[in-house]
C-alpha cells in the first residue's frame, strides 16, 4: 500500500493544454503557410546602430548605415496609393503597406528584430516602418505573441539608398 500514495506534481500542467509542444506545433504550421502557400518576400534592411553616427543630444542619425538586407516572408497587405494636397506644395501621392511578421520565425530563426526605421524593400519600391504592434496573442497567453505587424510608408527619393 506504501506504493500507492499520491504525490503532487513539480508543475502544474500548461493552461488550456496549451504547452511547448502546441507553440512549437502551430510555429511550424505558421511557418509552412507563410513561406510557402500564402505569404509574399520582403527584402529587410536593417540599421546598424554600431556604425550608424547618432547627434549626441537629439539621438538622430543624418546618415544611416544599414546591414546587408534580409529576405523574410511575411503577409503583407498593400494599403494603396492616397493622394493629399498640401499647401504650397501641391498634390503629393503616398503608398503605404502593412506587414505581419511571424514573431518566432524572425527572433528564433533569423535572429532579426524589427524596429522603427529600417526599411523593407516590396516590389521594386523601398518603405519605411513607422509604427509597430503586436496586436495577436497566441491561444491568449499574454507571454506568447505571435505577430509582429508593421505599418510602412513609402520612403521618398534620397530618404534611403540600397547601394
Amino acid at each position: 500500500m506504501a506504493n500507492n500514495k499520491w504525490s503532487q506534481p513539480v508543475q502544474p500542467p500548461p493552461p488550456l493544454f496549451v504547452g511547448k509542444k502546441e507553440r512549437d506545433l502551430v510555429k511550424q504550421v505558421n511557418d509552412e503557410l507563410i513561406e510557402r502557400v500564402i505569404g509574399q518576400t520582403v527584402a529587410y534592411y536593417a540599421i546598424d546602430v554600431d556604425r550608424t553616427q547618432y547627434h549626441p543630444t537629439y539621438g538622430e542619425a543624418i546618415n544611416k548605415t544599414f546591414y546587408p538586407p534580409i529576405r523574410v516572408h511575411a503577409l503583407i497587405e498593400w494599403g494603396g496609393i492616397q493622394t493629399e494636397f498640401e499647401d504650397n506644395i501641391g498634390l503629393d501621392k503616398t503608398s503605404t503597406i502593412t506587414i505581419h511578421f511571424h514573431k518566432r520565425r524572425l527572433t528564433e530563426d533569423q535572429d532579426l528584430y524589427v524596429r522603427e526605421g529600417d526599411f523593407v524593400l516590396y516590389g521594386d519600391i523601398y518603405y519605411e516602418i513607422t509604427t509597430l504592434s503586436e496586436p495577436r496573442q497566441l491561444f491568449g497567453q499574454a507571454d506568447h505573441k505571435l505577430e509582429i505587424s508593421a505599418n510602412c510608408t513609402k520612403a521618398r527619393e534620397g530618404l534611403f539608398d540600397a547601394s
